[in-house]
């Protein structure tokens, strides 16, 4: 879907994270202050650098907000499009202070942006923006294991990390603990295992726990477990890809919809995610993919009837001009800020259950949590206990098959299980069940909050309350 302008009296992306981040502390005893101190972005930071690039001097504008700093470093992506401005990026470095607290990554929240579309520019010219971009907010300490850890974000990913990491390393070249300054980098240059599908699989493992209660389910209409659900999902980038594709291979759910920048597929039936995902590789685009029918409005698709509906791309995508036609019962914000503040009050009257941006997509900050401890500690998960699991799951194997000798064909283990419980977990598996982990604890705070307290309409208010409170009492900790 492109771009498309807020309808009027809509409010900002900024206005709707106060909005909501108001309707969570009118719940809440905050002392005198502390609200409008946690409200507030600290410091936003705008840098203007040129490039020589084809022969002539190229001007970028750049941002990098710090929201909160009641713990450090301060977290947050670094994102490449022309739609970036200040106020975006002071809302997205709001997000991630709530995002952080909620699911207990101990980070303060930031957030960057360049102002540049990536698509106009070779690889090597997108090196030198990055490596001038990375070199003004480094002097700054604007990037630094311990003061500013960046990440990907849309427009970026492992290859503008590691260029961010090596211009990092080239102004600290004593500084053992470089490779902590950002995450998301490719694995083979300090990152971790798992990184690249963090925050679809986060949604993933979102989705599966408001399954496991039945209460939940009930409140957006639907039953059951995952198996069988219709899903729409609108942006298959990278996390829209891996949430579509997890749900559909391993969770049986039935991916009948997807739209995309040049139109949008649609199947009763159910697409095939993987191949459609590789068309748009190879071809740029949806456009002549043959296997599914192609709708060149992809709103029709959006609103179409569905049991799940994954906005994973754009901000403000469901708004006051087209809540009331969303027929979705369910909407996981895979996105930042997908749904308008004035559009969540009326899908919130109509019934509608929107599992929030703050919880649904804290897999990418989850994970770079991980990346960062595994940059400090200077080794990998797994390392050091892995053989020695296997060991010990094997002496459990062998007085098994001792036992099964004695007994016949009485007992015998079941196929495959020998090979299964033998191998010990390696950084992925370990990486994987730490975000399970993550998503689970999170999901249970806002629950407790969202069905013990009769003022909390929704899941999204009990993230803020959840997030809020934590930072408060970080606050008090510190004397404040």
């Amino acid at each position: 879907m492109k771009d498309h302008p807020m309808p009027q009296g809509e409010p900002s992306f900024r206005d709707s994270v106060d909005i909501m981040f108001n309707q969570a502390v009118a719940l809440m005893d905050l002392p005198p202050g502390l609200k409008e101190k946690i409200r507030v972005c600290n410091a936003t930071y705008t840098v203007r650098f040129g490039v020589r690039l084809r022969g002539q001097i190229h001007t970028f504008t750049g941002y990098r907000s710090v929201h909160s700093e009641h713990m450090e470093p301060v977290k947050g992506g670094i994102r490449y499009s022309m739609a970036v401005n200040q106020d975006e990026v002071e809302a997205l470095a709001a997000l991630m202070t709530y995002k952080c607290a909620l699911v207990e990554t101990p980070f303060g929240g930031s957030k960057g942006g360049l102002c540049i579309n990536p698509r106009d520019w070779e690889e090597h010219e997108l090196e030198q923006i990055t490596r001038r971009f990375a070199y003004e907010l480094a002097k700054r300490d604007l990037i630094h294991p311990s003061q500013n850890v960046p990440a990907p974000d849309m427009g970026t990913g492992e290859r503008e990390m590691a260029w961010i990491a090596d211009q990092y390393r080239r102004m600290n070249t004593t500084d053992i603990n470089a490779a902590a300054c950002v995450t998301g980098k490719p694995a083979h240059a300090g990152g971790i295992q798992g990184r690249v599908e963090a925050t679809g699989r986060g949604v993933q493992f979102a989705l599966r726990e408001f399954f496991r209660h039945p209460e939940d389910v009930a409140k957006a209409g639907l039953s059951g477990g995952l198996e069988g659900k219709r899903l729409v999902v609108q942006g298959l980038g990278n996390v829209g890809y891996h949430a579509a594709r997890f749900l559909s291979e391993e969770d049986g759910v039935k991916v009948v919809g997807i739209i995309e920048r040049d139109g949008a597929l649609y199947s009763e039936d159910g697409l095939d995610v993987e191949a459609v995902h590789q068309w748009m590789v190879r071809y740029g685009g949806m456009t002549m993919y043959p296997d599914a029918a192609r709708h060149a409005d992809p709103v029709a698709v959006l609103e179409s009837d569905c049991d799940i509906l994954i906005p994973a791309a754009l901000e403000g995508v469901i708004n006051l001009e087209n809540a009331k036609r969303i027929e979705a019962p369910l909407i996981v914000e895979a996105a930042n800020g997908p749904v308008t503040a004035g559009a969540d009050q009326i899908l919130r009257e109509r019934g509608t259950v929107i599992i929030p941006d703050m919880y649904a997509n804290a897999g990418g900050v989850t994970v770079s949590y991980f990346e960062w401890v595994k940059n400090l500690s200077h080794i990998r998960f797994g390392r050091m206990q892995r053989r020695q699991e296997e060991a010990r799951h094997e002496l459990i194997v062998r007085e098994l098959e001792r036992l099964s000798d004695h007994l016949g064909d009485a007992w015998t283990m079941s196929p495959d299980f020998k090979r299964k419980y033998l191998r010990g977990a390696d950084e992925l598996e370990l990486v994987r069940s730490g975000l399970d982990d993550t998503m689970r604890s999170a999901y249970g705070a806002m629950r407790a909050v969202w069905h013990g307290n009769d003022k909390v309409p929704d899941l999204r208010t009990a993230a803020y309350i959840v997030a809020i409170d934590r930072i408060a009492k970080s606050y008090a900790a510190k004397g404040l």
